[in-house]
């Protein structure tokens, strides 16, 4: 009890306790929670701003490592792109992103996110249809050379059959082979961004062949036998009009959406307008349709790089006319020609920047023309114009093309289509160059 006093005594007014927070090992304001709470903020901040800033330094590292490769990819040799290429198969190695203790690096994008586009790309198989919607106020000029080529060959028997397989008569070879070469100028100028005007003029040669003649051996007299109605001829061809406008573009995963209005009007010379002899056979060839048509049609382009896939569908309209044209015995008073479906798709393959492929099939329903009729020298049995209308056509075609780009203001587009039905031309190839005249907006 003795020490009680002196313990008291220790803890006098004029030396008082000190207290924790005065002790200088703590550090200042460790005990306040305020002041933790706001150095905690301030950290969680100058990390996020660290990691945006880091993201947006790869993001422009990305974007100069770009720019760099499309500058010299153009200096080097066929022979050195050949070495890179073989040199670039292995998985490629992602650029080192510098990191810092405590910050977590920008998260790695895997893929490529689609993209938006608000141009179609060029389809070479499509022709015109495919081609780009003219900007507003751009000029463009296209120059078209195609060649198409048609052989038909049937043997016909001309007799009576006695018993099977035993034919007494005579067999003729019907040949006939078409070739057609035509060289056309267009004009495309944009009205607005989606909108585009057009007009195509053509000029036609053309060779038709015609032969009826009997298997070698099979008279008397063959070459006597023997009907050659070939003909050939030369000059302008219908004139085509048309409209194009872009009704969606192709965002969050649409197709493009473009409708096509095409109008024919028959400035050339037509089947039953050219000069034929005393037996109505013609005696030179048409260069053109002789009736107007009208064709309304929609295509979809949709881009997923690096293919692109298409298509179309659509109608065409022919209008019927007097023609008024002797081919005996009989007069031909009206032909109304039939109208047809049309429809194709297919996939384009982007080889490099400048260079695409496209793969396709078409088909065309043709359906059967009326043909009225009336006998020049009337008979008891005919005295009336009767129609006639011929058999619907199917015509299949295999579709190949290829678009290269030379420059922004031009580009070669070549497409060859493959007859796949016996109605289909055998074979059709067309190039189109087409190049920028005012570039407008």
């Amino acid at each position: 009890m003795a020490l009680l006093p002196a313990a008291v005594a220790a803890q006098s007014p004029e030396q008082p306790t000190s207290r924790s927070g005065d002790d200088p090992a703590s550090p200042p304001g460790a005990n306040g929670p305020a002041e933790m709470e706001d150095l905690r903020a301030e950290v969680a901040r100058q990390r996020a701003e660290l990691e945006r800033q880091m993201r947006a330094l790869q993001l422009q590292q990305d974007r100069l490592a770009d720019l760099e490769r499309r500058l010299t990819v153009n200096d080097r040799s066929p022979a050195q792109r050949q070495v890179e290429a073989r040199a670039d198969t292995g998985p490629a190695i992602p650029p080192s992103v510098p990191t810092i203790p405590g910050v977590a690096p920008p998260a790695e994008t895997v893929g490529v996110a689609p993209e938006d586009f608000d141009r179609a790309p060029e389809v070479a198989v499509l022709g015109d249809q495919g081609s780009v919607i003219t900007r507003a106020g751009q000029l463009t000029s296209e120059v078209q050379l195609s060649y198409a080529r048609a052989d038909r060959n049937r043997a016909i028997f001309r007799g009576i059959e006695v018993i099977e397989s035993v034919l007494v008569g005579v067999f003729d070879i019907n040949e006939n082979r078409q070739d057609v070469l035509t060289g056309a100028a267009m004009l495309r100028y944009g009205l607005t961004d989606d909108l585009e005007l057009g007009v195509r003029i053509p000029v036609v040669s053309r060779w038709d062949t015609s032969i009826l003649a009997p298997i070698q051996g099979s008279t008397n007299d063959d070459p006597a036998r023997t009907i050659d109605n070939s003909a050939d001829g030369f000059g302008l061809g219908d004139l085509e009009l048309s409209a194009r406008y872009q009704l969606l573009d192709a965002k969050q995963g649409w197709p493009f959406l473009i409708g096509n209005l095409q109008v024919v009007a028959p400035t050339g010379e037509g089947p039953f307008a050219v000069e034929r002899d005393s037996l109505g056979q013609a005696q030179e060839a048409a260069t053109g349709s002789g009736f107007w048509g009208v064709s309304p049609s929609l295509t979809a382009i949709l881009p997923t790089d690096p293919a692109v896939l298409f298509g179309t569908i659509g109608y065409t309209a022919n209008f019927a006319d007097d023609v008024m044209t002797e081919i005996p015995p009989v007069m031909v008073t009206r032909v109304d020609p039939g109208d047809s479906i049309a429809f194709s798709a297919g996939i384009g393959f982007s080889l490099n920047q400048r260079t695409s492929l496209n793969l396709g099939y078409a088909h065309t329903w043709a359906f059967g023309t009326d043909t009225t009729t009336r006998l020049l020298q009337d008979s008891g049995t005919w005295s009336e114009e009767r129609t006639s209308t011929s058999r619907d056509l199917q015509l299949g075609r295999l579709l190949f093309g290829v678009t290269y780009r030379t420059s922004n203001r031009t580009s070669l587009n070549w497409s060859v289509e493959l007859g796949a039905t016996d109605d289909a031309t055998d074979l059709r190839t067309v190039l189109r160059i087409p190049f920028v005249l005012l570039t407008g907006q």
